[in-house]
């Protein structure tokens, strides 16, 4: 994934149902600033000229994290998240990282489904906290009933 990729790539989140868009942490700055610190970690999945999958992936330096995992409805069930998943794999083990992260709406049938078939384990033996350290960074929901736009 590379900067330039922004305006595709948010175009296509805005198409996943139930996925959450944050005000400032998904804004072109900001990831054009994560990016720039895990420059060959993240990944974009295109069919032609047509972004159709992404991935956010990057690392604290012991620990992988992936966010916005997503494919376009249209092209799922053709082993793109797959791919894209063992790519960010194998450049974070690259990098000498030994675990990756992630985050998954419990309202999200889809990708609980997609995570369990790959062979990750959901994890019962821990609680998941945050700290809003800026209240303008308000996540919203695509495809609620309440949406705006």
């Amino acid at each position: 994934m590379k900067p330039e990729d922004y305006d595709d790539v948010r175009a296509l989140w805005m198409t996943i149902r139930g996925f959450g868009i944050r005000a400032l942490d998904d804004s072109r700055e900001d990831i054009e600033r994560f990016i720039q610190r895990n420059p060959t970690t993240s990944v974009v999945a295109k069919a032609g000229n047509r972004i159709v999958g992404t991935i956010l992936c990057g690392s604290d330096g012991r620990q992988g994290a992936l966010y916005h995992v997503c494919v376009a409805k249209e092209y799922r069930r053709r082993g793109i998240g797959t791919h894209m998943v063992g790519f960010c794999m194998h450049q974070l083990k690259a990098m000498g990282i030994n675990k990756v992260a992630l985050i998954a709406f419990t309202a999200n049938d889809a990708g609980n489904a997609f995570w369990k078939q790959i062979g990750w384990n959901k994890r019962s033996d821990v609680n998941y906290y945050d700290f809003v350290l800026n209240d303008k960074n308000i996540t919203r929901f695509i495809g609620e009933d309440n949406e705006d736009s």
